[in-house]
């Protein structure tokens, strides 16, 4: 177990029917605390979601926690989500019109580094559809791998992570080319630790299906923490050319790609670029992330905005950036070091605009 003072990021994870049959477009996840709806987020058709935690996501508010400092100087790639002792007597579970949902405790649940991969949420039609029967669709599995799949997902869903992990190796040594029974392999066994298995089981799902992208963001994460940018960056760039919001025809339809929007993706890649010091690209898809509304979610792009536009000398835009995350963020504990960062920055600003004034005749 964690430390409960550790902060969580993200809580990733899927959707998926106990009949096997389609999600609805419009399932929500939810996040319940002391029996109020705190957050929510749309699933992906595919029944993926990530929840970004820490700031105030609208519109459901979320006031759980001060989401602190991120990027108070260069090269300080923390970030800071809601500490887990403020997730304990919260669960996750699923909305969606003519379905049940079952729920997942947050209580006991163990963190790896920032994201925390929750399992399945299942959910259940309250009316039986006629003529529906068990399907392996869409991940094309013989019956008995698909059964012990769905076998494993009850079972990490109940918090039975050697039964899943049993369940999942079955599925796999079943039908090897079962994509997303690999990345579920891979989640537990990030929860149980054996990390390195993890990203080989990870990492085998990727050799599978290079379109089925959770595997993609779970070795982005663990790349992140490990603080390998270049790989950060090779795997959200992965994730991101597959992103359908970049692949317009010309008639400016979409092209036929999967649904699936991580804008955790943009944010890994931002940090990652600014690490390495592309700072046009890091600037790239930090916009790309508030146009998707991550920086509501998540102040600390402010904070990576502002140390971008000062590299960039445009003082005047990293001030505005790192004003607005001081008024979304008041009570950080940095904000005495921010406002010396302000102070600082004022000087350039004065500076640069002295130096570019004309000489009077």
């Amino acid at each position: 177990m964690q430390p409960s003072g550790e902060r969580v990021l993200f809580l990733t994870g899927r959707v998926a029917t106990s009949d096997s049959t389609a999600l609805p477009s419009d399932v929500l996840v939810e996040r319940v605390c002391n029996a109020q709806v705190r957050q929510q987020v749309y699933a992906t058709l595919h029944g993926d979601f990530s929840m970004p935690l820490g700031s105030t996501p609208n519109p459901v508010i979320d006031a759980t926690a001060d989401p602190g400092p991120q990027y108070g100087s260069p090269g300080n790639s923390s970030v800071t989500g809601i500490p887990r002792h403020e997730l304990t007597n919260c669960e996750l579970r699923a909305s969606a019109s003519g379905f049940r949902s079952s729920v997942v405790s947050l209580v006991d649940l163990d963190t790896f580094g920032g994201t925390v991969n929750v399992g399945a949420i299942v959910v259940e039609r309250t009316a039986k559809i006629e003529g529906t029967t068990l399907s392996a669709v869409p991940y094309r599995a013989p019956s008995d791998a698909r059964k012990a799949y769905e076998k494993g997902l009850e079972a990490e869903k109940n918090r039975k992570l050697a039964e899943a992990r049993q369940h999942f190796e079955k599925a796999v040594e079943i039908y090897p080319k079962f994509a997303h029974a690999w990345y579920e392999l891979g989640s537990v066994l990030q929860k149980q630790g054996v990390e390195d298995q993890a990203r080989a089981a990870y990492t085998r799902a990727t050799a599978i299906d290079t379109r089925f992208l959770p595997p993609y963001l779970s070795l982005a994460s663990m790349a992140y923490e490990a603080q390998d940018w270049t790989e950060v960056v090779a795997l959200t760039n992965h994730i991101l050319e597959l992103d359908p919001w970049n692949h317009r025809d010309f008639t400016g339809y979409m092209v036929d790609l999967d649904p699936l929007n991580y804008p955790e993706a943009y944010f890994y890649n931002a940090v990652a670029n600014y690490e390495l010091d592309r700072i046009d690209d890091a600037e790239k898809s930090a916009l790309k992330a508030q146009h998707l509304d991550l920086r509501t979610n998540h102040p600390q792009l402010h904070l990576l905005m502002a140390e971008i536009f000062a590299k960039k000398k445009d003082y005047a835009s990293a001030i505005s950036e790192l004003q607005t995350f001081l008024q979304l963020v008041p009570n950080t504990k940095q904000a005495d070091q921010l406002q010396e960062q302000l102070t600082e920055w004022e000087k350039l600003k004065d500076s640069v605009s002295s130096n570019q004034k004309p000489d009077p005749q």
